[in-house]
């Protein structure tokens, strides 16, 4: 690894845990350079504008969480074990003691409607998340009706876990998983 892709990690590492603890506007960049330990200048030679810095971020915390959902997904035995492998990862990230909700909900929220960058990466994470949610629902012999349904409840469940407070939204969304897996979709519009 080179100098400039261990100091961007270093970086990425700060940035995150600022961002996400504190919010995007909040954060200024003399605490960033603080909470990473690189010049100012450093800073701004790896990512010219702080508006790249956060699209960064966001694509690497992306990154992150689509192959961690993967590794579980593979990991689980039978086809609706597959399923709700993806409510046993979003349990895991709701119950760490850094939980701030979503990132990409926190972004838009924050700077999403006047700033085209942070909109387009929040609509790339959402598409590519219901991509990966439906997949794995297909994959495991289930309808597209039934893989809208739960993406939807996969959204419900980080907005209710962030928002709310509710550290149990995901174990209380797969209990309604298990039971449309079990009824086949029964009673959703074809």
């Amino acid at each position: 690894m080179s100098t400039a892709e261990s100091m961007r990690g270093q970086l990425l590492d700060a940035v995150e845990q600022v961002f996400y603890a504190r919010g995007i506007q909040a954060a200024n960049m003399s605490e960033l350079r603080a909470a990473a330990g690189l010049p100012l200048r450093r800073i701004y030679q790896l990512f010219p504008s702080k508006d790249e810095l956060i699209v960064a971020f966001l694509r690497r915390r992306h990154d992150r969480m689509m192959l961690a959902i993967e590794e579980r997904v593979d990991a689980a035995g039978s086809p609706e074990e597959r399923v709700l492998a993806i409510f046993t990862h979003l349990d895991g990230w709701f119950h760490e003691p850094s939980f701030r909700g979503c990132p990409w909900t926190n972004a838009y929220s924050e700077l999403g409607p006047t700033n085209a960058a942070v909109a387009a990466e929040v609509d790339h994470h959402e598409l590519e998340l219901r991509a990966l949610v439906t997949r794995i629902v297909l994959d495991a012999g289930y309808s597209p009706e039934i893989a809208d349904v739960i993406y939807l409840l996969v959204a419900g469940s980080v907005t209710t876990a962030g928002v709310q407070h509710s550290l149990d939204a995901a174990q209380e969304a797969r209990v309604g998983v298990r039971m449309l897996l079990a009824t086949g979709g029964c009673g959703l519009p074809r």
